[in-house]
């Protein structure tokens, strides 16, 4: 199937111009605070889920079911969000999710028992999902292609901070405000994405450009000939056989190794610590290589290497702290840094006027 025809009304610039350096530091600064706290609100999950299992009297699979109905809910409304995101100004559309965010994830630390977590989780998936599509299409609005990997390497970044500080602090929170117990980090993560909110507000500039195209045809007929253009279809199934190899893994680390591998829980947040601070230094790193020596080229290579990690992982018997910390740390480095340069090729795969 081939595009539906579409007339120009306007052409469409290849990126939205910054003023300076300083306002565009600003503004990708914003776009991380964001992906930080939307990403934080999915990571946490993760390490507290001894904790859901022994509060909320659930076995492993309900906590998979809890997980799922995230990212269920962000496959979903990524869909359904084809038939409006582009009829909107990003940025009014961007802060707006973002509010419905927060709201949902204040929801998820409200929430009185397993059944109503589970529907504020989906409904935290369903924005949160949006948005991180969403931060990326503005990035690649705005950022030339040659400067792109560093800018999508800053703001992927925030995977990193919310490994390095996010989970610990919101662990720690946990586990030192026994009266809200498993809630607080959520009730966290939601003070600190409405002051993001007012950064992005201030920060972030009116994204237009893609508003004076006009669509011939259905938008349904527009949907079904963007997503079996064969570029994109490439795309699709490149994308998520990523998701799939780092996602079937990250979830279960920390009940695999507690429950497998021996290590006590308190040690949980010193793994994600020493995984996100080695990843805070390389995400800028890898988007800087990528730019200079291709995007391809250094996928590849982060591809092939992260193999070892993602092995050791699935198969790790019981052995000393620090040989965990060593592969755990390798595994986030390593599968995370492959989204940099692979956002980096996806973004150039689609053509600006229905990014």
């Amino acid at each position: 199937m081939t595009y539906p025809p579409h007339q120009v009304k306007k052409s469409l610039p290849n990126h939205h111009m910054l003023g300076d350096k300083r306002h565009e530091r600003f503004f990708l600064f914003s776009l991380a605070g964001i992906q930080f706290t939307h990403i934080l609100d999915f990571m946490i999950m993760m390490p507290l889920g001894p904790e859901f299992i022994r509060e909320l009297n659930i076995n492993t699979h309900e906590f998979g079911l809890l997980l799922s109905s995230y990212t269920f809910a962000a496959a979903i409304a990524g869909i359904f969000a084809t038939y409006f995101v582009d009829r909107f100004e990003r940025r009014i559309l961007l802060l707006s999710l973002y509010g419905c965010f927060i709201v949902a994830t204040l929801i998820c630390g409200l929430a009185p028992d397993y059944h109503s977590l589970f529907i504020a989780r989906a409904f935290a998936g369903a924005f949160g999902g949006i948005l991180g599509s969403l931060v990326q299409t503005i990035i690649a609005d705005s950022i030339p292609f040659e400067r792109r990997g560093k800018a999508l390497g800053t703001v992927m970044a925030a995977f990193s901070v919310s490994t390095v500080a996010g989970v610990p602090l919101s662990l720690f929170l946990a586990n030192h405000i026994p009266a809200l117990g498993w809630r607080t980090p959520f009730i966290f993560i939601a003070l600190i994405s409405t002051l993001i909110l007012y950064l992005g507000y201030r920060n972030i500039p009116k994204i237009s450009g893609h508003l004076d195209h006009i669509h011939e045809g259905s938008r349904l007929s527009q949907i079904m000939g963007i997503f079996f253009a064969k570029q994109h279809l490439r795309a699709f199934v490149f994308m998520g056989f990523i998701m799939l190899t780092g996602f079937s893994v990250i979830p279960y680390i920390a009940l695999y190794l507690t429950a497998n591998v021996g290590i006590d829980n308190s040690y949980i947040s010193l793994i994600y610590l020493c995984g996100g601070l080695a990843t805070l230094l390389s995400s800028r790193m890898i988007g800087q290589l990528a730019d200079k020596y291709g995007k391809v080229k250094v996928f590849r290579a982060l591809a092939i290497i992260s193999l070892i990690p993602l092995l050791v992982t699935t198969n790790l018997m019981p052995v000393p702290l620090w040989v965990v910390l060593i592969n755990s740390t390798a595994f986030f480095v390593l599968v995370s840094g492959r989204m940099i340069p692979a956002m980096a090729i996806v973004s150039q795969v689609v053509d600006a006027k229905i990014r």
